[in-house]
């Protein structure tokens, strides 16, 4: 049997994606066995009018040993 634990972080990109990216490749820095990244917020940066960047709020799962 597993055990897993949730983190959130809040991660920023270009493009939705690329947050959602961003958030992975931050959290595998540090944690290990990351096994899902559930996106429970999205906003966009607006600058001068137009998107500048997106902000993603996740909940990061990963197994402990």
């Amino acid at each position: 049997m597993s055990v897993a634990k949730v983190i959130e972080l809040i991660a920023e990109g270009k493009t939705v994606e690329a947050a959602i990216e961003e958030a992975a490749k931050t959290a595998a820095k540090t944690v290990r066995k990351v096994r899902s990244i559930y996106v429970d917020g999205i906003q966009a940066m607006v600058k001068d009018g137009a998107v500048e960047k997106y902000r993603v709020n996740c909940k990061v799962t990963f197994v402990i040993d």
